[in-house]
């Protein structure tokens, strides 16, 4: 059932903890929320729901791809499902109404444990766990209804194979992205080349298990057509955890061999790469591809705010590779560098930098 890729897994903090995602994921769900008027529009205007009623199949299947443990997870399955339930009721199907079953989707390491036992005790659709990676085959040919996934596509399947090693154009010494400053143009080249391997085979993947007539919703991270992928807070966010790591390595509180071979699997596209794939994958008919704020805010998220968001996702990927004894210092020395750039001007630039796509499957 699964292709011989063995992704890599990268789950956010689980438990419910002061640094857990479930205390610390707001900023997705207010990003979700941005664009909640756009996935109901895609439903009411493009999810066929008489083709389906007329069918013997009387349970409509969701699934939330890289669901993690929630909250965020449940709210978009429950505006999902009452946006569906509404259209069956306006075109008089209200008798045909469907059962739903609602497919929560993450890496086997992902803290099952703490969403099952936060799973809303009254809610419309029967729930079911899927572990195992979404860059490969999760559910049987045709039987899904509806796919979503919220900031969970900019992970890559593993860093770029060319970044391990040292005698690659593509070493990336002392820096751990392709957005810093001077990586080399073979770092965001490699980068690339893995993001179109793994995005094909998500496309392919839900391509078989997606009925004729679903939907997919996918919101990600994204960077406006023609502006360099080294600019705007993309680039901020990874120069300021690189020069953390770097400082604390020039200190001798870790090595400097550690943060040379240390790159994030995290990869920001823009809506003309995603458009080429899709259109090259040819299964899907693009309904809305369209560049968003992340945030209603006027003046955004505080310094705190993003640090704790950042260590909430982003600290089992460093801990594993510089161990849990570094995290503390880390986020501190970000905390501090991002609360300086916070009181200048450019960090109050309102970018689109989240990218809303909804297809469906032709």
């Amino acid at each position: 059932m699964s292709n011989n890729m063995v992704p890599g897994s990268y789950p956010m903090n689980g438990g419910d903890g002061t640094y857990s995602y479930t205390k610390n994921s707001y900023l997705q769900r207010e990003a979700t929320n941005v664009v909640k008027a756009m996935t109901d529009d895609a439903i009411i205007k493009k999810f066929d729901v008489k083709k389906f009623s007329s069918t013997s199949e009387n349970t409509l299947r969701i699934a939330d791809l890289g669901c993690s443990v929630g909250p965020n997870t449940f709210i978009a399955m429950q505006n999902i499902i009452d946006v569906v339930q509404q259209k069956y009721q306006s075109q008089g199907l209200a008798t045909h109404m469907p059962e739903f079953q609602v497919f929560f989707n993450d890496h086997a390491s992902n803290d099952f444990n703490t969403l099952f036992t936060s799973l809303p005790p009254e809610r419309p659709y029967f729930a079911t766990g899927v572990p195992g990676s979404f860059y490969g085959r999760l559910f049987p040919e045709s039987s899904l209804h509806f796919v979503h996934s919220s900031y969970a596509l900019q992970w890559l399947s593993k860093v770029p194979e060319e970044l391990q090693n040292k005698n690659s154009a593509a070493w990336n010494k002392g820096r751990i992205h392709y957005a810093n400053a001077n990586a080399p143009d073979e770092v965001a080249h490699a980068y690339t080349s893995q993001f179109t391997k793994d995005m094909t085979t998500f496309l392919d993947t839900r391509a078989k298990e997606l009925v004729v007539g679903g939907l997919m919703v996918l919101l990600m991270p994204g960077i406006p057509n023609g502006i360099p992928r080294s600019s705007g807070l993309l680039r901020v966010t990874f120069d300021f955890l690189g020069l953390s790591l770097m400082d604390m390595a020039n200190e001798g509180l870790i090595s400097e061999a550690q943060v040379d071979s240390f790159n994030f699997p995290i990869y920001v596209a823009s809506p003309k790469e995603m458009r080429q794939l899709v259109e090259r994958n040819g299964c899907f008919v693009i309904e809305k591809m369209e560049m968003t704020c992340p945030h209603s805010r006027v003046d955004g998220p505080s310094s705190q705010e993003v640090t704790m968001h950042l260590r909430a996702g982003m600290g089992g990927v460093i801990s594993k590779h510089f161990g849990d004894e570094i995290i503390d210092e880390v986020f501190d020395r970000f905390y501090k560098k991002h609360e300086e750039f916070s009181s200048l001007p450019e960090s109050k630039n309102m970018e689109a930098t989240q990218l809303f796509i909804a297809l469906k499957r032709v």
